[in-house]
């Protein structure tokens, strides 16, 4: 190893680039920085640069030999060594039973991924680019089936639970040079559907689409796993089936049991297989813990605000936001050549009526577009949702979803506190315990409002509890270290 070390220390200075990230990393001509300790520390911190000269081959050895180091050297490192670090920092509580078991079985993964890493074709540059393509074209003679022989792992249970955060510990102690992927849900889903969109016309589009999604990250890590669209749970069956038979492992994240998934969906008879085909790939994990985490750092000062006759505070907060900057109507692009129309927009923030927000027909990609833009958004006039709402509600809840994904900052007027807001949504569980209580209605004047939908049923949960970070003193110092971080890079 040390020779290996001397040998790169000389050719260094004939090498130069630029920082690449995403599938640019999927090339060939890679380097890494060698700022770091020893080449232990690949699965840490590693700047990947792109080769400027010839001799960039000898990139290769260093990565064979990378993968010559000992799965017991390896294995010192995990999600449970990590963990077990930041609670004696002082970084998170101590105690969770219910996360210290999950982060058991995290660490069996990580455990089994490293000993399996060449079975599982994890390193991208163990396999050369032709011959993945020299695969892909004898597949289409002689079909072929190539599971991997790590099964995945899906978590789920309650909002707070920090099932996120765990799966990022997770995916942070993963080597870097691994083909992986940690990508929220709604994300992946527009990725897949804009990849259907190029390949219109093909046989098979979804087995191309997997095909070039499994060439990318053989191990995908998905947060938020969650169908509510009728296309997306069409489409999952076969798309995962593909994926699987390609070698893919999957980890996710959701506030559903697999048996619970798109519930009382349209045609969810055709969404059944996908089911049984996730329970049989993928280790099914309930985290139950009773603590909601964001609940506990409540803000003392926030951008929420109650009651619509607040809108002239709402612009003054804007207004205080945009600084000497004036706010003009802009037009933005999202995916697939789609423009959103912003009524107000100047440094970085967007100021929407709700109306104009999610009584539109507007989706994940629409507001994955918009904190691609702002990092700041100012919402006038959020209602009380219920039946005669629903629509706009589900919009919402997927709105809170990507800004918070985005660690966007949120202002709003609305006409309760979050959990006011998605009082009248009930579950059918819920439904029949109220019919229960009375039928004179006494308990709710409003009964004729009250929407009994599952899935919003479930995802108000989540989106209360989000809202009620978003608007905590920590949120909004990582959403300001955030963009001291983007102002850096750019200076």
């Amino acid at each position: 190893m040390r020779a290996v070390i001397r040998a790169v220390k000389k050719f260094r200075p004939a090498f130069r680039g630029n920082s690449i990230f995403g599938e640019a990393a999927r090339k060939q001509d890679i380097w890494f920085d060698m700022n770091i300790r020893s080449l232990y520390s690949l699965s840490r911190n590693v700047g990947a640069y792109r080769c400027r000269h010839p001799s960039y081959m000898i990139s290769r050895v260093i990565s064979a030999d990378a993968t010559k180091v000992t799965n017991e050297e390896v294995s010192r490192d995990g999600p449970l060594v990590e963990y077990e670090r930041r609670i004696a920092a002082g970084e998170l509580l101590d105690g969770d039973a219910c996360q210290q078991g999950t982060l058991g079985e995290l660490q069996s993964l990580y455990d089994e991924l490293v000993a399996n890493a060449e079975a599982c074709r994890l390193d991208r540059y163990a396999t050369s680019e032709k011959a993945g393509r020299s695969r892909w074209l004898w597949s289409r003679f002689i079909p072929q089936t190539s599971y991997a022989p790590v099964k995945g792992l899906y978590l789920y249970g309650g909002v707070g639970t920090g099932k996120t955060m765990l799966m990022d510990l997770f995916y942070d102690q993963l080597p870097c040079n691994w083909r992986k992927k940690r990508i929220h849900f709604h994300d992946f889903m527009l990725n897949v559907h804009c990849r259907l969109q190029k390949h219109k016309g093909v046989a098979d589009p979804l087995e191309v689409v997997a095909g070039e999604l499994s060439d990318d990250s053989i191990l995908l890590c998905l947060d938020e796993f969650m169908v509510t669209d009728v296309a997306d749970a069409l489409i999952l069956n076969r798309l995962f089936r593909h994926l699987f038979s390609n070698g893919a492992i999957l980890v996710a994240t959701s506030n559903r049991a697999p048996d619970n998934l798109y519930e009382g969906g349209l045609q969810r008879d055709l969404f059944l297989p996908f089911i049984a085909t996730l329970k049989e790939r993928c280790v099914v994990h309930e985290i139950g813990s009773s603590l909601d985490y964001r609940k506990m750092t409540m803000a003392e000062q926030g951008f929420y605000f109650v009651g619509r006759h607040l809108s002239s505070l709402l612009n003054q907060k804007f207004q205080q936001l945009i600084g000497e900057h004036v706010a003009t109507p802009q037009e933005v692009e999202v995916i697939m050549g789609r423009k959103l129309q912003v009524p107000l927009g100047a440094n970085g923030c967007a100021y929407f009526p709700f109306e104009e927000l999610c009584d539109r027909p507007l989706g994940a990609a629409d507001y994955f577009g918009l904190c691609k833009n702002f990092h700041t958004l100012a919402l006038e006039g959020v209602p009380i949702f219920g039946l005669s709402n629903k629509t706009a509600a589900y919009r919402f809840v997927t709105l809170v979803d990507v800004m918070y994904e985005n660690r966007a900052r949120l202002l709003c007027t609305a006409e309760g506190m979050p959990v006011e807001l998605f009082d009248r949504i009930v579950t059918i569980a819920e439904a029949k315990q109220m019919a229960r209580r009375t039928s004179s209605r006494s308990t709710k004047s409003d009964v004729s409002d009250v929407c009994v939908d599952n899935e919003l049923g479930f995802a108000k949960d989540r989106t209360i509890s989000r809202l009620t970070e978003m608007n905590s003193r920590q949120y909004l110092e990582q959403h300001a270290e955030m963009l001291a971080d983007k102002q850096a890079a750019v200076a």
